[in-house]
């Protein structure tokens, strides 16, 4: 029975650290070749994508579809070093306040500038600006472009993961870095907590000012895209305006995001750095790339009823949020919905012995599950989402990705917590009983 015992945890861990990586790893890159393809060129159906698999078998139309675009293309690339270079510069040179991060597990704290609001709003007038005013170059930049962006991103990431691998293993930033033994799950899923080139924090970069700063102006161009085929829909107006406003949120959030479980405990691998600078341009703007040829008409009773809902959603994420941090920083001395909150008062120890003490929140929005800014992400999603109508499965991907990814993280954040507490979690859990949807989970 022992051996047997054995035996499973080494295939399980044989599982989580050499086949789920290499399959990620070798996967998702070709995926998001083909959702791009499918979108543009398969009338966003999932019907014609497995016909041409059957017609040409999956590997010759992957390399069809892949192969005049591996390594992207010329204006691609310029597209790309521009951004990236402007984004770079805007972190440097507008101001901000310094904002420190939670300290890690090896006694660092990480130091950012915090200007993510204004380097949006200036991301987006210079898009504004570059396109309609100086004539620079056309506000369907992207669109028409898209298919090598994305080559180019796919290539560009895989090496630059590589290079985030070996610059872990040999010249870190800092100590909280290391191997596990592994090299395909330490590629994956990085050697750094917190690398830093030349004095950009890598994980700030590619997460924020690339991946959410990107998604902004993909989508813009996917707008002006349709409004130059077949005129501007309420359903684009829609799905663009409720992801511009959580974008807009997160970069309001951002030192609360620089406090999440992607920046804390996530390494700088290709789970965090590639899925932000390929997955999150490629996926993330893909119910709005189904709209492009799509140009469903709502009506304005309708379309202001989605408007309204996803706006009250996002609105709610941030504000579940911030009554977190809000309690955390009154350390339970405040207020909430008009009553003291409930508090635990969780004890934990850190990796060099010392005491703690941190809250945990009962109350509010945290009184109604344990997960609850899950909840109206997931729901902002499929507002904006929905203008697509229900036609095709293409649009719901990301959600139905989002709500998958959601679900992991929340077993994830459980585990951890429940490490780190112990008996105080199992009070917390009491207290709110459901982890993620009231009633139902």
């Amino acid at each position: 029975m022992q051996k047997r015992e054995m035996d499973l945890r080494k295939m399980i861990r044989w599982i989580r650290k050499i086949l789920a990586p290499l399959l990620l790893i070798t996967l998702c890159p070709p995926f998001v070749m083909l959702a791009w393809y499918t979108n543009v060129s398969l009338n966003g159906s999932i019907e014609q994508l497995v016909a041409l698999f059957a017609k040409d078998g999956i590997f010759s139309t992957i390399y069809g579809i892949w192969s005049p675009l591996f390594f992207g293309t010329a204006e691609a690339w310029t597209i790309l070093v521009v951004f990236a270079a402007a984004e770079l510069f805007l972190m440097k040179i507008l101001p901000g306040r310094k904002v420190e991060g939670p300290i890690t597990p090896k006694g660092n704290i990480p130091v950012y500038k915090a200007n993510g609001i204004s380097a949006f709003t200036s991301t987006i007038l210079l898009f504004y600006l570059g396109s309609s005013q100086f004539k620079l170059f056309s506000p369907t930049i992207i669109y028409d472009n898209f298919g090598g962006l994305i080559g180019a991103l796919n290539f560009f990431s895989l090496l630059f993961c590589l290079f985030l691998y070996f610059k872990g293993r040999y010249k870190p930033s800092s100590t909280d870095s290391g191997t596990t033994g592994h090299a395909i799950f330490d590629y994956f899923w990085g050697m750094e907590l917190y690398p830093r080139i030349f004095g950009w924090d890598v994980k700030m970069f590619t997460n924020c000012r690339f991946g959410m700063m990107g998604w902004g102006l993909i989508i813009i161009s996917f707008a002006m895209k349709q409004s130059q085929l077949y005129g501007l829909s309420d359903s684009m107006l829609v799905a663009v305006g409720l992801q511009l406003l959580y974008i807009a949120k997160f970069f309001w959030w951002e030192t609360g995001y620089l406090r999440s479980m992607d920046i804390m405990y996530d390494r700088a691998g290709f789970c965090i750095c590639w899925g932000c600078l390929v997955w999150v341009p490629s996926v993330y703007t893909s119910p709005t790339l189904f709209l492009v040829n799509h140009p469903n008409h709502l009506g304005t009773f309708t379309a202001m009823t989605i408007f309204a809902a996803g706006t009250a959603c996002i609105f709610i994420n941030y504000l579940a949020d911030r009554q977190r941090q809000y309690v955390r920083s009154k350390n339970g001395d405040c207020t909430i919905w008009n009553k003291k909150p409930d508090l635990i008062f969780a004890n934990y120890k850190t990796e060099w012995g010392e005491e703690k003490q941190t809250l945990l929140l009962a109350s509010g929005w945290w009184g109604i599950s344990r997960h609850f800014h899950y909840l109206p992400e997931l729901l902002g999603a499929f507002f904006w989402s929905i203008p697509a109508l229900f036609t095709n499965f293409m649009p719901y991907f990301y959600l139905t990705f989002l709500f998958l990814l959601l679900v992991d993280r929340s077993f994830r954040q459980e585990r951890r917590c429940k490490m780190k507490y112990g008996k105080d979690w199992d009070k917390y859990c009491e207290l709110v009983p459901f982890r993620f949807i009231p009633f139902v989970y």
